[in-house]
């Protein structure tokens, strides 16, 4: 074995020490398997699943990991983690600790690209300066930072985009339950139930109205917290419209039945529209790819024609 690859296998074999150190020094302290062991002894079951067991505990430990990083980097002031939390609901990512376990995802990123581009520099890239490492490590911790606001900020428009094309079918099964005798609770809980493959998001979002509902919240305040949780414009209209009917007596069934017909020619003009952009959307293919190889068909025969006319003038 040539003798210069041993400084880069100590320098593996360090890091891997390093790394497993510190997972033994986490779990130590996270003390996860304590605290499944001995719920197993308070109930006196055990753990069925034995196979899947280790890859549980690892997520609960690197969970634990996210929410203490965030817990310690994340912002403290109020009006921030609301805004977080909110864009989260509106993401479909609703458990208590949502928020924490996000901003510890940011900072794990950033740490991570960082030290990943750090370890690679110091071991293989020699000859690269000390200016071009500080942009390069600065940057990929403003990736690991601002990378998953994208990503959530897409994964929100995604949500709002699946909710927007169920909502209409939802909706013209809500008017035909008002209109055959329904009360506008019994009408949601069916539409609720009538949706669950169709449109598995607006039904969840209808399920979580109707259990406030139950539980005793005021048809108004449950209305806008559905219009609050999805951030969706049709949807947030809509809760106006129930709301206003609510308020002063209007028929929900016409309120309902005007809408729908909106809905409907409003799907319909979205669909015309992407109709309509898609050949401006294939012209960049066209040019690109489709094109030159035409060209190189067509005149391909015409250029090796004229090349070897060419060749048997000059002989």
């Amino acid at each position: 074995m040539d003798i210069t690859y041993i400084p880069y296998i100590a320098a593996a074999l360090a890091f891997g020490s390093v790394l497993l150190a510190g997972y033994g020094i986490v779990g130590y302290f996270t003390g996860t398997s304590n605290t499944a062991r001995l719920k197993e002894r308070v109930s006196g079951t055990t753990d069925s699943d034995g196979a899947d067991s280790p890859f549980k505990d690892l997520q609960d430990r690197t969970t634990a990991i996210f929410e203490q990083m965030g817990t310690k980097i994340g912002p403290k002031d109020e009006e921030e983690i609301t805004k977080t939390r909110s864009a989260l609901i509106q993401a479909g990512l609703r458990s208590p600790n949502a928020h924490i376990k996000f901003q510890g995802v940011k900072g794990a990123l950033a740490l991570v690209l960082t030290g990943s581009f750090l370890v690679a520099r110091f071991l293989f890239l020699h000859d690269m300066e000390m200016a071009v490492t500080a942009m390069c490590a600065v940057g990929l911790a403003a990736i690991g930072v601002y990378g998953p606001e994208l990503w959530l900020k897409k994964k929100i428009s995604a949500r709002q985009l699946a909710v927007s094309n169920e909502l209409p079918d939802a909706l013209d099964l809500l008017v035909v339950c008002v209109e055959s005798g329904m009360g506008l609770d019994q009408a949601i809980e069916r539409v609720q139930y009538e949706t669950r493959e169709s449109g598995p998001i607006i039904s969840l979002e209808f399920k979580l109205l109707n259990l406030e509902l139950r539980a005793g919240k005021s048809r108004i305040d449950a209305l806008r917290s559905l219009s609050d949780r999805v951030g969706q414009d049709d949807l947030s209209s809509l809760t106006s419209l129930l709301i206003q009917a609510d308020t002063f007596g209007i028929s929900v069934g016409r309120t309902l039945r005007v809408y729908s017909d909106a809905m409907r020619t409003k799907r319909s003009q979205r669909a015309e529209e992407k109709a309509a952009k898609l050949p401006v959307l294939l012209l960049l293919p066209l040019v690109t790819f489709i094109l030159p190889a035409l060209f190189i068909a067509i005149m391909g025969p015409a250029v090796i024609l004229f090349i070897d006319i060419f060749a048997t003038l000059e002989g």
